[in-house]
């Protein structure tokens, strides 16, 4: 069965919002059910592509400050507290303003500035210019983050969101597949060229958007009963109780996360002597397995109770990291990988799509702006905290907290996700 809207009175003829293909409607397609979403949600995923694809200068800021600013590594690390820190504060604030004049502008106007900022950055050379540069384009680019998740939630209904969610993603590890690669290679021609294929790129996808029709909801089909309830809500999100358990679960679980780029390949290199070449192996087989199966198994998935999805993302990333207190093969460490893996193609589209379904009408993107804080300060506390454990106990004792704090993180979702399936949309038989 294929996912479409509530029948027309030609129903003969395909939707105008519909994926065009006729490959797309194939029994061997596994992505098939994708026809059934709306136009807006394949312009964020053109949208993510040119932006991610472009994104370069990020991951080499700090060859980039210590190489052409002369910058010590402690100064270069200083500027990626400055970026998250920005981070932080840009989540909460995305969210409110989205809420308040809709979250196109939001998008456009993060992605034009971000870019202009990225031309102007090689102009900035004390440290304080640094600092402050990388403060402003950090606070213009993590504008985007909340509106684009919030603008998801308004334009398809409740069962599309985890596959809608999974395309997101599917279109930003496409583009982080290209962005570096490209990156590491200019970095060797020309730093500034780096910048400015980043800000050319950046300022491309906000012209996409800046061209964009953008419809309002999705007429009425992505409702439910307890959604037209909480359509507004003038309470403060300290008092949803489901949001500050959800919020908390994420933070715990991000610290988990994030020691792939931590605690993981110092363990991996440190203490069972591989090279940083298996760990850039691993880091392709995740994303492989995301480009390939994460789509698909959110379909599959689709009709689950947003719990279930939580709940068990959780508890793999708790399996997938935690396992390694007791692995020291390369082949179990990458079992390991493919465990967590299969956590994280779970858990974030199903955290994005639960917040749709909490949130009311009038708080989407404060809801969604809360979430990547939470994110982000996971982001802070997370790496640092995997290396202190691994430095003061041991790779035993940091894998066995951080089996556990999965594991809580999967118990406290059991009290912050409602217990339901999503609302069904009208079903047509495939053709």
């Amino acid at each position: 069965m294929a996912l479409t809207t509530e029948p027309t009175e030609n129903e003969t003829r395909r939707p105008l919002n519909r994926w065009p293909f006729s490959f797309a409607d194939s029994r061997l397609n596994p992505w098939r059910g994708l026809n059934g979403l709306p136009r807006e949600v394949w312009l964020l995923f053109a949208t993510n592509l040119i932006n991610r694809a472009g994104m370069m200068v990020l991951p080499f800021l700090v060859l980039y400050l210590t190489r052409e600013r002369h910058f010590t590594p402690g100064q270069a690390g200083l500027a990626l507290a400055v970026y998250g820190a920005a981070a932080i504060i840009a989540g909460p604030v995305s969210g409110k303003v989205s809420d308040r004049i809709g979250a196109l502008p939001v998008m456009r106007a993060s992605l034009l500035m971000a870019g202009i900022v990225l031309l102007l950055f090689p102009v900035a050379h004390s440290r304080a210019a640094v600092y402050t540069m990388t403060a402003l384009w950090a606070a213009c680019a993590e504008l985007y983050r909340p509106a684009s998740l919030a603008a998801i939630t308004h334009v398809v209904s409740p069962e599309q969101r985890k596959p809608a969610y999974a395309l997101n993603r599917l279109a930003i590890n496409l583009g982080m597949s290209v962005g570096p690669a490209l990156g590491g290679f200019l970095a060797t021609v020309s730093f500034r060229a780096m910048f400015i294929v980043d800000a050319l790129t950046t300022i491309a996808a906000g012209t996409v958007l800046s061209f964009a029709a953008w419809r309002a909801s999705t007429g009425g089909t992505a409702g439910d009963a307890e959604e037209s309830e909480r359509v507004t809500d003038t309470r403060s999100l300290l008092h949803d109780l489901r949001l500050m358990i959800f919020l908390t679960a994420s933070f715990l679980v991000g610290i988990v996360f994030f020691q792939h780029e931590s605690a993981l390949p110092l363990y991996l290199v440190q203490y069972l002597n591989q090279s940083p070449a298996f760990y850039g192996t691993l880091f392709t087989i995740n994303t492989l397995l995301i480009v390939a199966l994460e789509v698909p198994l959110n379909q599959a998935t689709a009709h689950w109770p947003n719990v279930w999805s939580l709940i068990s993302g959780c508890l793999l990333f708790a399996i997938g990291f935690g396992a390694l207190a007791i692995v020291s093969s390369a082949t179990g460490v990458l079992v390991t990988v493919v465990v967590w893996t299969f956590g994280e193609m779970m858990l974030f589209p199903a955290m994005a799509a639960h917040l749709g379904d909490i949130a009311p009408g009038n708080k989407r993107g404060a809801y969604m702006g809360a979430y990547s804080m939470s994110l982000a300060i996971a982001l802070a506390v997370g790496p640092w905290l995997g290396t202190q454990l691994l430095a003061s106990i041991g790779p035993v004792g940091v894998w066995s907290i951080m089996f556990a704090l999965g594991a809580l993180a999967a118990v406290l979702m059991v009290y912050g996700a409602p217990h339901r399936r999503p609302v069904r949309v009208a079903v047509a038989a495939e053709s």
